[in-house]
């Protein structure tokens, strides 16, 4: 299989994001973004998908994050559909359920080319410290709508709303790295009877 890095910069008038990627890196992670909680559940997509992750970002946090983490989405997803290319030899479906204490997520994506989201997440605060856990979901779909791929995000249980969203991201790190893996039996084959994806 063929390298799998990305690089993708993004530049608007609300934010300045640069991502860096190896799909098949051993979990480094490298971030300078302003958001230090959105940090650490990068965190948990680069250690648990075993890929290395490197973003940057400059936004205008004196409004508010909105801008920053959808975009840090966006910019994501784009650099993913770079690295991942013609999907040939991957299992192209991942998925994996997450438990921390109380809490239990289940994530489940498919490269499919079409981006799609169901996002089904009860947070049980309205913040984590100073993180507006709304901003979880504008995350996502950016994500969805520039990976292209289709994702479901279910927060089973949880009384935390720091565990229910740690468990989302390791949930989702994994499911990644389910559906990216090599597969043998599709090797130089693309997984999908209409032979394009």
């Amino acid at each position: 299989m063929a390298e799998r890095k990305a690089s993708v910069t993004r530049n608007t008038l609300e934010t300045q994001i640069s991502v860096t990627i190896d799909l098949d890196g051993s979990g480094e992670a490298r971030f300078d973004t302003g958001v230090p909680f959105l940090e650490h559940m990068l965190d948990q997509i680069a250690r648990h998908g075993m890929m290395d992750i490197e973003i940057k970002a400059k936004g205008d946090l004196h409004i508010d994050a909105h801008h920053t983490v959808e975009d840090i989405g966006i910019t994501l997803g784009q650099a993913f559909a770079a690295a991942v290319g013609d999907k040939k030899g991957i299992y192209r479906y991942g998925h994996a359920y997450v438990p921390l204490d109380e809490a239990l997520s289940r994530v489940v994506v498919d490269f499919s080319g079409r981006p799609g989201l169901v996002f089904r997440v009860p947070f049980t605060r309205a913040a984590i410290g100073s993180f507006d856990v709304d901003l979880f979901h504008e995350f996502f779909q950016g994500f969805v709508n520039h990976a292209l791929v289709t994702l479901h995000v279910d927060n089973l249980r949880g009384e935390n709303s720091h565990h229910q969203a740690e468990t989302v991201f390791k949930a989702f790190g994994r499911a990644l790295r389910m559906a990216l893996a090599p597969d043998p039996a599709m090797a130089g084959m693309t997984p999908s009877t209409k032979g394009v994806l």
